[in-house]
């Protein structure tokens, strides 16, 4: 036998390796099959980021609301996360629904966004590339902004919260995790948004674009949570849909790919989500995707 690191000879059963101290009892990569991957998910010899659960995830809640994340063609890891909650109205104990994060507490039904109608939040968080841990961030800030608009606060304090939750992952001013945000509290009649990014909201079937990207004129996003950007303002909308339709919440691994598309015009939300994803990779697949459709007004099937 060899040392997968430094390939000195070793002997059977021994736990790590005399010459360079490699653990040889670390897991085998996926790819190159050397036991050396790290504690962070990654391959000491090839280098290559281990697949994980997140790397494709479906939920479809009784309502027929779809959420798929997806880690695309390109990418080594998914650093997208996504939750979707349905809020029962007042006096009904609701059961969270998440993808990618635990499970979250029941939700104050009425919720302070106003309104006793069922409603559903999403919450989608895009893992800023350049920053290290980006999928942890997206996790965290998720994790957060979901239970707070769960629980009937506001989109700013939900939104305050995601961001206390990805700036304790920092470490120092180089180890500063970041991600994109958009969450919405989606009613029948009324449906409220709040971002920071790049990440989207638009109501179907005519397509419309909810949000507008902080983005500079080269394209870099000019908002985002984390720790290098603790006074990040977030900007909020509320939208009355004009009739039965669907809520669309997506990370620019989709939208990229929407100039000219035409949006499905009939199935499941979740079969119509795995076109979308189908669509995104088709086109490239080049970043992470996540799409979480909500229907509102009235029955897709």
């Amino acid at each position: 036998m060899s040392c997968p690191f430094c390939e000195a000879p070793v002997v059977a059963g021994d736990a790590f390796c005399e010459t360079c101290g490699h653990s040889l009892t670390s897991p085998a990569c996926t790819s190159c099959g050397a036991p050396a991957v790290d504690a962070e998910g990654y391959c000491e010899r090839c280098g290559l980021r281990q697949p994980t659960g997140r790397d494709h995830a479906e939920l479809e809640l009784p309502d027929g609301t779809a959420g798929i994340t997806d880690r695309g063609l390109r990418r080594a890891r998914n650093e997208d996360a996504f939750s979707l909650v349905p809020l029962a109205p007042r006096g009904t104990v609701p059961v969270p629904e998440s993808a990618a994060t635990v499970p979250r507490r029941p939700a104050d039904a009425d919720a302070r966004d106003g309104g006793g109608a069922p409603a559903v939040v999403a919450v989608v968080c895009d893992g800023v590339g350049s920053s290290p841990r980006a999928d942890d961030a997206s996790s965290a800030a998720v994790e957060a902004a979901a239970d707070a608009l769960a629980r009937g606060l506001t989109h700013e304090e939900a939104f305050a919260l995601a961001g206390q939750a990805v700036r304790k992952l920092a470490t120092g001013p180089d180890d500063a995790p970041a991600c994109t945000y958009v969450a919405a509290v989606a009613r029948p009649d009324r449906v409220s948004i709040c971002w920071a990014g790049d990440s989207r909201a638009y109501w179907l079937p005519d397509g419309t674009l909810l949000t507008e990207d902080d983005v500079a004129r080269g394209g870099e996003i000019t908002a985002w949570l984390g720790a290098d950007y603790p006074d990040v303002t977030p900007r909020t909308r509320v939208f009355t849909p004009p009739g039965p339709g669907l809520l669309l919440v997506c990370s620019d691994g989709l939208w990229r790919y929407l100039n000219g598309y035409a949006f499905p015009a009939a199935g499941t939300p979740l079969g119509m989500a795995r076109r979308m994803l189908r669509h995104a990779l088709d086109s490239g697949g080049h970043d992470n995707v996540t799409i979480c459709l909500i229907p509102l007004g009235g029955t897709h099937g």
